[in-house]
């Protein structure tokens, strides 16, 4: 009786949060209805969120909307293992290398606030017209969270750990790997985590651009079409799979370094 209570009270407090933003988010698609059916808010420009529910059905059905959930979620995750690899391996040589990282460090963090996605006809050209224009545009937009994050996990290891290492007489390559790694995993993890978020934005926003297969194109036709509630259905929709990739990596981040 005595632990029953207690997990009770945990399971709704961890229930209160997602319900609190769930009913905000009810709350506005009802006051932006009431709002588009009263003439505040032409509904030439924002149909009313019943519109858009209703064309979710039509937009699954006849937009082939799980083929390109799959192309678009697959170009984000080849993306992903690519920042990755090179984000992480790219942090740990410029925190190795002080004068690399005195020298390249702004430049990094100059590029994670450029528009990349606006040199997508200079990727065209290198690449073509492919998947692979998409794919590396979202890499190297992508690129600079990663390299950042891991400069300052490893950058913020505790001394005393480090020292602690000395003390085992451990080498260089040693303390690497048994204590500055695992200190900067919290970090980097976080840096991966935006960085494949950056990903799919852009992404996204390639494929509309350039009109190739995904997510994108599916907003860019409908937005030909005049389709607006189907366009909105098809935002609305990307903005759900942002969510659930989103949920999705906080469990991978939380399964790889579990909390004891």
């Amino acid at each position: 009786m005595t632990t029953a209570a207690p997990a009770r009270r945990f399971s709704a407090a961890n229930l209160a949060p997602a319900a609190t933003g769930l009913g905000c988010v009810v709350l506005f698609f009802v006051v932006m209805e009431a709002v588009i059916r009263a003439g505040i808010v032409s509904e030439y420009i924002v149909p009313p969120p019943s519109q858009v529910i209703a064309a979710f059905g039509e937009v699954v059905t006849h937009e082939h909307i799980v083929h390109r959930f799959f192309l678009t979620i697959g170009e984000c995750l080849m993306a992903g293992v690519m920042i990755t690899v090179f984000g992480v391996a790219g942090g740990v040589l410029l925190h190795r290398y002080r004068l690399l990282q005195e020298a390249i460090e702004t430049w990094v963090a100059a590029l994670a606030a450029a528009p990349v996605v606006l040199a997508y006809p200079l990727f065209m050209v290198i690449f073509g017209r492919n998947a692979w224009t998409i794919i590396m545009i979202g890499f190297v937009a992508a690129l600079p969270p990663v390299i950042l994050k891991t400069i300052e996990g490893l950058a913020s290891t505790r001394k005393v750990l480090i020292n602690v290492g000395r003390s085992f007489n451990l080498t260089g390559n040693q303390q690497f790997w048994k204590i500055m790694l695992p200190a900067a995993l919290p970090t980097v993890f976080t840096g991966i985590r935006l960085g494949l978020i950056f990903a799919l934005i852009n992404v996204v926003g390639v494929e509309f651009l350039i009109n190739y297969g995904g997510l994108g194109q599916l907003i860019e036709d409908l937005a030909e079409r005049y389709d607006l509630p189907g366009t909105y259905a098809a935002i609305c929709f990307v903005v759900l799979v942002s969510v659930i990739f989103f949920l999705t990596l906080e469990r991978i981040e939380r399964w790889l370094r579990p909390v004891n």
